[in-house]
C-alpha cells in the first residue's frame, strides 16, 4: 500500500466500521498490553492497518481527514475494546492534526519519511522552558505523561518561551526520537498500556518551524500550515476541544462495562435464592443510571466537537465563554462516565474484587483515565462560571 494515499478514501462511516470490527480483538490483547505498560506491536499494526491513527491527518498524506467529531467517536469506540488502547488512538491521532498547523517543512520532515509515523507529546506548559535564539529556540525540561512514547520516532513538547523573567510565547515543539531521553516510570493503577512514561531534554536547539505558538492554534487561521491545510477541521480551537479525543476513551470504557454487566446480569441468578438478578429492582435501577450517564455524556461530547467544526467552517471564533463550556462539559462527561462504571462495580458485590472479574480493570482505568488536567472539575466547572457571572478568564493558549 502506498502510505501517501492509503487512507485518503476512507470515509467516516468507513472509520467506523473499522473501528468496531476490531473492538473484540483489542479485549483479547488488553491483558498482555497491561503487563506490557505499552502499546504492543499486536495492537499497533491493527491500528495502523485500519488508519485508525490518521483519521484526522491531511488528505494530502494520505490520512482521512475526517470532521472534527471523529476525534471523539472513534477513540470511543475502541474503548470498549480497550482504553488504553482508545486513549493512545485519541492522542496520536490529535497529534496528527496538530502536526498539520505547523509550516509545511516540518510536515515533509515527519510524514515525507512515513505518514504513520507516531508522534507522542508532553502538554504541560511549565515543564518546558525555552529561550529564543537566532533561527529557533533552546529548550530544556521534563514532561510526565508522554502516552505511547515507545514505538513514537517523535515528539511534540510544550514549553513557555523567557525573554528574562518575561513570558513572550507558549510553544509546542517538534522533536525527533534522538532529541529527547524516555524515563521509564510508568507504574500505574490504571491506564497501563498507554505507556505514558516522562521524557527529558537538556538544551536542545528547535528551528522556528519545527516550534509552533500555540497563539495559532485558537481557532482561526494563523497557524502556518493554513495554506496548504485549509480544511475548517484544522481551524478547531484546541484548547477548548482537544481533551474531546481522550473523553473518547473514557466513555467508551465505561461502555464496555456496561456492555459486560449486562451481559453478566442475563445469565446470573444470585447464590442465595435462585432469583435472576434482572429481577431486582435496585438492578434494573443501576444499569438504567448508568446506561442513561453514558448515554449522555457521548451525546454531550459528541455535539460540542460538532459545533466547534461549525464555527470552523463559519470562519468564527468561538468566544470564550463557550471555549470554556466545551471543557466544562468535558469534565462533566468524564465524571459520569466514571460514575457509570462505579454504580455497575459496586453490583457486582463481592466478585468485584477478584483481578480475574470482568470490571476489575475497567474500574481501575476509569479513575486512573479520571485524572487527566482536561477532566479537571474545578478548573472545568469554574472558569466557566466565572465568565458567566461576567468576569474574565486570562489563558494565554486558549
Amino acid at each position: 500500500m502506498d502510505k501517501r494515499s492509503g487512507f485518503a478514501d476512507v470515509g467516516y462511516e468507513e472509520a467506523v466500521r473499522r473501528a468496531h470490527a476490531i473492538v473484540p480483538e483489542l479485549r483479547e490483547l488488553a491483558g498482555a498490553q497491561e503487563k506490557a505498560r505499552q502499546p504492543t506491536p499486536e495492537v499497533l499494526a491493527l491500528l495502523h492497518e485500519n488508519g485508525l491513527l490518521r483519521i484526522v491527518q491531511p488528505k494530502r498524506w494520505g490520512g482521512m481527514e475526517l470532521d472534527y467529531p471523529a476525534i471523539f467517536d472513534i477513540p470511543e469506540i475502541i474503548g470498549r475494546g480497550d482504553a488504553s488502547t482508545a486513549w493512545n488512538v485519541g492522542n496520536l491521532s490529535i497529534h496528527h492534526w496538530m502536526l498539520a498547523l505547523y509550516d509545511p517543512k516540518a510536515q515533509e520532515e515527519v510524514w515525507g519519511d512515513d505518514p504513520d509515523a507516531v508522534i507522542a507529546s508532553g502538554i504541560a506548559y511549565p515543564q518546558g522552558r525555552a529561550r529564543k535564539v537566532d533561527g529557533g529556540i533552546v529548550l530544556s525540561g521534563y514532561w510526565n505523561f508522554s502516552s505511547g512514547v515507545d514505538p513514537s520516532t517523535w515528539n511534540q513538547l510544550a514549553c513557555i518561551v523567557k525573554d528574562g523573567d518575561k513570558v513572550i510565547d507558549h510553544r509546542m515543539c517538534l522533536l525527533p526520537r534522538k532529541d529527547y531521553t524516555v524515563v521509564d516510570d510508568w507504574n500505574t493503577l490504571g491506564m497501563c498500556g498507554t505507556g505514558s512514561k516522562s521524557v527529558k531534554v537538556d538544551e536542545v536547539f528547535v528551528p522556528d518551524y519545527r516550534a509552533l505558538s500555540m497563539y495559532t492554534a485558537r481557532g482561526g487561521s494563523d497557524f502556518p500550515g493554513a495554506q496548504t491545510n485549509p480544511n475548517p477541521l484544522y481551524r478547531v480551537p484546541l484548547g477548548a476541544l482537544g481533551s474531546s479525543c481522550l473523553a473518547g476513551a473514557i466513555i467508551g470504557n465505561a461502555q464496555a462495562a456496561l456492555d459486560l454487566s449486562i451481559a453478566s446480569v442475563k445469565e446470573r441468578s444470585t447464590n442465595y435464592t435462585g432469583m435472576k438478578m434482572r429481577d431486582f429492582q435496585t438492578v434494573q435501577l443501576r444499569v438504567g443510571v448508568a446506561g442513561a450517564k453514558i448515554d449522555l455524556a457521548r451525546m454531550s461530547q459528541h455535539a460540542d466537537c460538532v459545533e466547534g467544526m461549525k464555527y470552523a467552517a463559519a470562519g468564527v471564533m468561538p468566544p470564550m465563554e463557550d471555549k470554556l463550556r466545551f471543557r466544562r462539559n468535558c469534565a462533566l462527561a468524564a465524571r459520569m462516565a466514571v460514575e457509570a462504571v462505579d454504580t455497575l462495580h459496586e453490583m457486582a458485590g463481592a466478585n468485584g474484587i477478584y483481578t480475574k472479574y470482568p470490571l476489575e480493570r475497567l474500574f481501575r482505568d476509569a479513575h486512573s483515565a479520571s485524572a487527566h488536567i482536561g477532566f479537571n472539575w474545578d478548573a472545568g466547572m469554574s472558569t466557566w462560571g466565572l465568565t458567566a457571572l461576567g468576569g474574565e478568564v486570562v489563558n494565554p493558549t486558549m
